[in-house]
């Protein structure tokens, strides 16, 4: 709390010593800071979901009352969240429009498609439900989850009906793997973010998002799937057919260059490899010089996709001009939703930064370690609750990540012990999708389901992602 407002509180206390009842409101006065954030907490939750109201707005709304009630005069609350803004968006928002444009590199040259098929052909359907788990986690690194479920929604189709099985069969794998790189695995915006507030190196966050990540999505996926459909929970749904079952039949059986499928892989690796290799050049003790210096640098995020854009658009170009041309037109269309993403983002950094300034964050640090609340609890908590309540996976990240940065920071961790807090955040994120949630609608109108399948279905095998994703980063955690 400034030093203006403290000692003008101080003076009326003891002056007057103003009491409620029997209740001394001194303590409602000296904790005016942390009474405002939560106020303004639940203002944003009513902004949200009772007023649809977009998170950009609402957060900045928020963070500008949490500022003004405690106590910080409206220049001083103008500047917090300009800083704030500034310097969440200064780090991330070159990595964010990069990683959108590479997305549409791999996906433009028919990359996507490829890698899915090329994997899981001559598998039986109990094996291509797990390839499927993995197929979505390689390929959400790149390409949103909206887009890359759509992408390959056909080919769901077209493995249900060589199998003869409910399109969730195939469908829940693929999605689980999809949502749990969404969440986990930096380029996505998500993971960027949180990275960004809880001030940890990308490299950490990218490698234990995988290693959490990957057991998520096959718990989530093929595993519950596979039991799901022993006990007869799968609905056959009523789902899209996209031009007809020929038509999709025919194109997962379509020749295909296998180069294309092997090309997209090291394409999806090539980030992943850089910015990994980069964040443990110095942990490993690779010596001092020239290598190390190539290796560190490569791995800047920014630098990494760069080279993996570069890399993608040699592979992936196309042979003439009308294909160039509709790739330009591709590559400008996949930065419009960018710009939502970083007014989010930004504004998520507003609010932290306003939570530094007027001391609520330590006062929340202060009252969750003094009740023995570790930080990676307290970030998995409170993402599971904000997701719960707004839907928005990346925005719950977002949010989470300003409330859970002043517990991190109060308990000095660790580079690697805060990767896990931000994989814990997203694990919070990604669990219980219900109908708030655009991406269950996605789900419920391509399926054919009704509300009730998609949260038998869905919402259960997104909230098993998390979950996994959550004890895998809680068991990795003393150990760094």
């Amino acid at each position: 709390m400034p030093l203006h407002t403290t000692s003008l509180c101080n003076a009326v206390v003891a002056a007057y010593q103003i009491h409620l009842g029997d209740v001394d409101i001194s303590w409602i006065i000296e904790n005016r800071a942390l009474l405002s954030m939560v106020m303004s907490i639940l203002a944003l939750l009513v902004l949200i979901m009772r007023a649809k109201m977009h998170p950009f707005p609402a957060l900045l709304i928020a963070g500008l009352a949490a500022a003004l009630g405690a106590g910080l005069a409206p220049s001083e609350a103008i500047t917090a969240v300009a800083n704030g803004m500034g310097g969440t968006l200064g780090g991330i928002a070159a990595v964010i429009g990069l990683g959108a444009m590479f997305g549409v590199l791999v996906e433009h040259g028919g990359g996507v498609t490829a890698l899915a098929r090329y994997v899981t052909r001559g598998a039986d359907s109990a094996l291509t439900r797990w390839i499927l788990g993995i197929v979505g986690v390689l390929v959400a690194i790149p390409v949103f989850f909206d887009v890359a479920f759509i992408i390959l929604f056909p080919l769901i189709l077209a493995f249900a009906r060589r199998f003869s099985l409910a399109p969730l069969a195939f469908g829940l794998p693929l999605l689980a793997g999809l949502a749990g790189a969404h969440a986990f695995i930096p380029p996505t915006p998500g993971p960027i973010a949180v990275a960004q507030q809880l001030q940890v190196d990308l490299g950490w966050v990218m490698l234990f998002g995988v290693i959490a990540c990957v057991p998520a999505a096959l718990v989530g996926g093929p595993l519950f799937a596979s039991i799901a459909m022993r006990k007869g929970w799968l609905p056959a749904g009523s789902p899209l057919t996209l031009g007809g079952g020929e038509g999709s039949e025919g194109h997962e059986q379509s020749e295909f260059d296998p180069g294309v499928a092997k090309t997209a892989l090291g394409l999806v690796l090539l980030p992943l490899t850089l910015i990994i290799a980069g964040a443990l050049a110095g942990p490993i003790g690779l010596p001092e010089g020239a290598l190390r210096s190539v290796v560190e640098t490569a791995g800047l995020p920014v630098i990494a996709l760069l080279l993996s854009c570069g890399a993608a658009f040699l592979a992936m170009r196309p042979a003439n001009a009308e294909g160039r041309q509709a790739l330009r037109n591709a590559i400008e269309k996949s930065l419009e939703p960018v710009g939502a993403v970083l007014l989010v983002t930004g504004a998520g950094g507003a609010f932290k930064q306003v939570l530094v300034d007027t001391g609520a964050g330590q006062s929340l640090a202060d009252t969750a370690l003094s009740f023995g609340f570790t930080p990676i609890f307290c970030g998995f908590l409170i993402a599971l609750l904000l997701r719960i309540a707004q839907g928005s996976a990346t925005a719950a990240m977002i949010t989470a990540a300003s409330l859970t940065y002043p517990i991190a920071a109060a308990a000095a961790l660790t580079q690697p012990q805060l990767a896990l807090v931000a994989v814990a955040i997203a694990g919070g994120a990604t669990a219980c999708s219900h109908v708030n949630d655009s991406g269950f609608w996605l789900i419920n109108r391509y399926f054919g389901l009704t509300t009730m399948e998609t949260l038998k279905s869905w919402s259960v095998s997104a909230t098993l992602t998390g979950v996994t994703g959550f004890v895998v980063a809680l068991i990795l955690y003393p150990f760094v």
